[in-house]
């Protein structure tokens, strides 16, 4: 009687015991991360076949970019901010000198810069923040031709490229750790091809999220300075710019029609005498060639 008693005891203890441990197993998958869910349901040392995203699903993952649209309002948002201008200065020497105080003075720099004779236009970053204070004292430089303005809402495409890292690094340790617990080359192989495939993903899109914060982190501003009117091109001058542009040419017309004038009264005139001179010594009065042919004729004759 004491042993079944015993062994009853003993059953209901290891009964117990196997309950609490298949709840507490249980507990941790629910609560496990991308790692846990490859190595327990969805990683086959055999045949290395694996499924990212119902791993991510059982790890309790979701898609950032869904989190996001459904709660835009409580997260940071991204713009993207560009702006066209173009400006007619007076002396191009002291525009360009206002510029580069300007960049020191708001921690900007110039992306590319290109000078002609009469023409200056540069592609400047400018810290957001200051893009607006920027912008207006840049309209003080002179007369605004043109302006226009252009942002771009990124939020979306900028969490979701931070995610989707996020995700590949956790997925990469995971790959990592598999390493340790391969049981041949084949396994080994697999895993290291896994690995190369999501480093060479995960530096892709490093890249595409440090751009588009490069891109959100500076405004671009593209910057035409345009010198007097009377030394550029009429296209972006206005009525009245154009009517003295075309007196102002035809100073210039009447100023070379002058100068070619002048030349011929005086290289033409005494070109014309030495050209009459050369006819009356050949051909007129006394006629050298004349005389010479006859005498070239006489002799024929006389032969």
């Amino acid at each position: 009687m004491k042993k079944t008693i015993t062994i009853s005891i003993l059953l209901a203890a290891l009964l117990f015991t196997f309950g609490c441990s298949r709840r507490m197993s249980g507990g941790l998958a629910t609560g496990s991360s991308i790692a846990s869910a490859y190595d327990t349901a969805y990683f086959d040392w055999e045949g290395i076949a694996y499924n990212e995203e119902r791993a991510a699903q059982a790890a309790g993952d979701s898609n950032p970019a869904d989190s996001i649209a459904a709660d835009i309002g409580n997260v940071e948002r991204k713009l993207v901010k560009r702006a066209n201008i173009n400006v007619r200065v007076e002396n191009l020497n002291t525009a360009d000198a206002f510029v580069t105080e300007l960049m020191r003075k708001y921690d900007a720099y110039s992306a590319s810069t290109n000078i002609e004779e009469n023409y200056y236009y540069y592609t400047l970053r400018v810290p957001s923040p200051v893009y607006d204070v920027f912008l207006a004292e840049i309209s003080g430089l002179g007369r605004q031709l043109r302006r226009s303005e252009n942002t771009e809402d990124v939020t979306l495409r900028y969490y979701d490229l931070e995610g989707r890292l996020a995700t590949k690094r956790e997925l990469l340790k995971t790959f990592q750790s598999y390493l340790g617990r391969a049981n041949n080359i084949e396994e080994i192989l697999s895993v290291e091809a896994r690995i190369a495939d999501l480093q060479y993903d995960i530096e892709g899109t490093g890249i595409q999220l440090r751009n588009l914060a490069n891109m959100v982190d500076y405004a671009t501003i593209d910057l035409s300075l345009l010198g007097p009117v009377m030394a550029t091109s009429n296209q972006n001058a206005t009525f009245g710019e154009q009517i003295r542009e075309l007196f102002g040419n035809l100073g210039s017309f009447l100023s070379t029609l002058t100068v070619v004038v002048v030349g011929i009264v005086i290289f033409g005139i005494p070109i014309l005498l030495i050209l009459a001179l050369l006819f009356w010594l050949l051909l007129g009065k006394i006629g050298l060639l004349k005389k010479l042919w006859k005498l070239v004729a006489v002799k024929k004759q006389e032969n």
